[in-house]
């Protein structure tokens, strides 16, 4: 029989694993109650969106939330567009005109741009069909090309002989006063600040005001690209008095999103939604953009189709921790039961005596003295009942602390003597046969 491995070994291989047990679940700790950081690109000529979504990341990390952001700052939305679809970034800010979002899901509305078509004064163009032969100068270039594209396509101006021209946001003013354009074509969010920016083109001279023409087929061009939505300008808009636009007028917006990957998990995206949302009143001072921060839609025909885990977030349907961590609570009490059961068993396999008979277990050392006292002779039989001595005080100890069955050794022990007694007799009779 193998002897027993010595005590001070058994505490080392029960250390050993207890720290590695420990590292491990240190380990799977900090990987759990770390926050999320998620990568996000930004880009647009007038920083707005930069500056929203950063004081938004500086608003989370103040905030302790579980989701951090890290903003990836581009020098344009197409270049945004590009670095969301080729995976570089989690979430994207961008316009459901760009690119191909077929890839995106949106978590938040951030803003509208809005379609003006405006004419400087002196011009006399009242409708769209006003603009056969004209150049019209698009604020932004690349960035709003898709949507004078689509006027182009609805309003036939190709045919109209009408001649589009990038204009950066600098350059404005001086293709006015140069006549260079009969007429801008801007797409921005309605808020002071860019309409200020707007107004600024122009000279403040209530006799030469600049005039705004409505997009009387908005509702068609709508109706056949999803990404672009029908909306009324309210009255005196730009200006107050004359009023400008002098009654509400219909035109075109679309969608400002802040876009997640679909690969991103449920969770993680029902937090981000919650934080974003939670983070928009305090932002609103700095950031009057904020106010405009709003669900995205949940339509099933939407351009862009929402993230389940913002859609669960805006439906109040989110998961409560029962639901998240059922699973987890059932197997924990499983395993709280075998690591009972475990830790007992090590209790035992460290505290058990390592030396001798008396380290061997009690059925072994007890059939092995049978069977040692049916062959043994004098000195072997007094040392057979010294470790009987042995084995009674070492059990009469565990006795003690309820580590064994006094009853039944009691028999054992009862029975060895027997045996002993009974060897002595077979001993005495040849003895005396041979004498």
């Amino acid at each position: 029989m193998q002897a027993a491995l010595p005590r001070w070994l058994r505490f080392v291989l029960v250390l050993g694993a207890v720290l590695i047990a420990s590292g491990a679940s240190f380990y799977a700790y900090r990987q759990l109650s770390s926050p999320k950081i998620l990568t996000v690109a930004t880009g647009a000529i007038d920083k707005e969106g930069t500056l929203l979504i950063s004081a938004i990341a500086a608003r989370l990390a103040a905030s302790q939330s579980p989701i951090r952001l890290k903003v990836v700052e581009k020098d344009s939305m197409p270049a945004t567009i590009q670095a969301f679809t080729a995976g570089e970034v989690d979430l994207a800010i961008v316009r459901s005109d760009l690119g191909d979002m077929s890839s995106a899901r949106t978590v938040a509305l951030l803003t509208h741009g809005v379609l003006m078509i405006i004419v400087p004064p002196g011009q006399k163009i009242e409708s769209m069909d006003d603009l056969k032969g004209k150049a019209v100068g698009i604020v932004g270039g690349q960035v709003n090309g898709r949507m004078a594209e689509v006027l182009d396509k609805e309003y036939n101006l190709t045919d109209a002989k009408v001649k589009w021209v990038d204009i950066p946001l600098e350059e404005v003013p001086a293709a006015i006063q140069s006549k260079k354009v009969a007429a801008l074509l801007v797409v921005t969010p309605i808020s002071e600040k860019f309409l200020t920016i707007i107004r600024n083109f122009f000279p403040r001279d209530p006799k030469r005001r600049p005039a705004l023409i409505p997009i009387d087929a908005a509702g068609a061009i709508a109706a056949v690209s999803r990404e672009y939505e029908t909306y009324d300008l309210p009255k005196g808009i730009l200006r107050a008095s004359p009023a400008m636009p002098d009654d509400d007028l219909t035109t075109l917006r679309v969608p400002v999103y802040l876009v997640a990957s679909p690969k991103l998990s449920d969770d993680s995206v029902t937090a981000l939604a919650r934080a974003v949302m939670e983070a928009k009143g305090s932002l609103v001072a700095q950031h009057p953009l904020a106010a405009q921060i709003s669900a995205p839609s949940t339509e099933k025909d939407a351009a862009i189709q929402i993230h389940p885990g913002a859609s669960a977030y805006f439906a109040g349907e989110e998961k409560t921790i029962f639901d998240k961590y059922g699973d987890i609570f059932f197997y924990a009490s499983m395993l709280l039961g075998m690591a009972g059961s475990a830790l007992a068993a090590v209790w035992k396999f460290v505290s058990s005596d390592s030396g001798g008979a008396v380290g061997r277990s009690l059925d072994v050392q007890l059939s092995s003295m049978s069977r040692r006292i049916r062959t043994a002779h004098g000195d072997e039989l007094d040392q057979i009942e010294d470790e009987i001595d042995d084995v009674l005080n070492f059990e009469i100890a565990r006795s003690k602390r309820g580590e064994t069955d006094a009853a039944g050794l009691q028999i054992a022990l009862t029975r060895l003597g027997h045996l002993i007694d009974q060897r002595r007799r077979v001993l005495q009779a040849d003895h005396v046969i041979q004498h």
